[in-house]
């Protein structure tokens, strides 16, 4: 994964004005502006595998006032997260042990609702939805400005840490994202995991006809060796515990779930 662009220099000696300004040419010739004085309050951890990375933004954070902690994988991530004070979290998606993704799920699925902003090289509209449903409360693309990423968490801290569930719906049926939960019409409905991301998929596209070639690339990591009739398969499974009236083929096409 390409190292942030606009790391902070790793030169001894020189001012966080001066830092920031390197990193942000625009900025050259007006004042930088930092963070309030009160920020040695406030706790930051960032979970990321790249050691330049981290090293440059703990130095950048803490010449801003923040105190940082650190961690490089997924799981030691998610204990410092669970147990940890943190008025905020900054996670890469892309981590050994647990992925951000998983990270932020287990996070919200103990009612842990510490705001978190995702990093990640991955820009696809549908690597960011996930995020977002999964819990996170923003999602930054790298490289990135070290500007922004200062006002991002900014931003984050001002919202707080109220509680903010992402439930997806589609008509009567909603599922959670974070706790793995699904519910129709009021009721739990125990699914298999692929029978879950099968659903997830056809809720974010809900009252859309979703073709089969569409699932396979979505649904299953590997398409090239699944089965033909795998997802004819698989929608036979999710309608027994939606509601066939809820997933209805439209032959030739593909599925579409009711909205």
């Amino acid at each position: 994964m390409r190292v942030c662009s606009l790391l902070l220099s790793t030169a001894r000696g020189r001012d966080p004005a001066s830092m920031l300004r390197s990193l942000a040419p625009g900025l050259s010739n007006g004042p930088v502006p930092l963070a309030p004085a009160d920020t040695w309050r406030v706790r930051i951890l960032l979970v990321d595998d790249e050691e330049r990375m981290v090293a440059a933004l703990r130095r950048g954070l803490a010449a801003e006032g923040f105190v940082v902690e650190s961690a490089t994988d997924g799981t030691a991530g998610l204990q410092l997260a669970q147990h940890g004070d943190f008025d905020a979290v900054v996670l890469d998606v892309m981590l050994p042990g647990l992925s951000g993704y998983e990270v932020v799920r287990r996070l919200r699925a103990r009612s842990n609702w510490v705001p978190v902003l995702m990093l990640s090289a991955k820009d696809g509209e549908y690597d960011q939805a996930d995020a977002l449903d999964d819990g996170a409360d923003d999602y930054l693309t790298k490289p990135f400005s070290f500007v922004v990423l200062l006002a991002r968490i900014r931003a984050l801290l001002r919202r707080g840490a109220g509680a903010r569930p992402a439930i997806l719906s589609a008509g009567d049926v909603q599922l959670d994202p974070a706790s793995r939960e699904v519910w129709v019409d009021g009721a739990p409905a125990n699914l298999t995991p692929r029978e879950f991301v099968l659903l997830e998929y056809l809720i974010r596209n809900a009252g859309r006809v979703v073709g089969k070639a569409e699932l396979l690339d979505h649904v299953w990591a590997n398409a090239a060796d699944v089965a033909p009739n795998a997802v004819e398969v698989y929608v036979g499974y999710l309608r027994r515990k939606i509601g066939s009236d809820r997933l209805i083929t439209v032959r030739g096409v593909g599925y579409r779930l009711a909205a």
